[in-house]
Parts: C-alpha cells; structure tokens; sequence
C-alpha cells in the first residue's frame, strides 16, 4: 500500500510502499497504536508511518541530537 507522509522533522513529503492492508491502516487511523496495527513491519516503517520520518532522516538529525 503506498503510504504518504510528511516528516515531522523536516516537512518534507515522502511516499512509500508499506507491505499493510487498507484496513490495517484504517484501523491505526482509527486509534490502534502502530504496534498492534502492524505487528509484522520493521521499526523503520512503522515510524515513517506514524511520524513521516524516514531512515535517512533519523540517522541525520536524530544522530546529530544525540552528539
């Protein structure tokens, strides 16, 4: 399922294919915390998910926070 969203660190709007189905989505829309919305995707997905925020970003500004 192609998935958009804007990052919440840069706002910056990405699209990508997340192996979900549309009513595991509407169920985390609904109010089903990520983890159980998605049980089988990696980290990585479900936070670009629920922040918009991709690897690369999270290994730029996170790290650099973290430093």
């Amino acid at each position: 399922m192609q998935i958009t969203r804007k990052s919440v660190i840069t706002g910056a709007i990405n699209t990508r294919e997340i192996n979900i189905t549309p009513q595991q989505y509407a169920d985390y829309l609904g109010g089903t915390l990520a983890q159980i919305a998605f049980p089988l995707l990696s980290s990585e997905d479900r936070e670009f998910i629920i922040s918009g925020v991709t690897s690369d970003e999270w290994d730029k500004y996170i790290e650099e926070l973290a430093t």
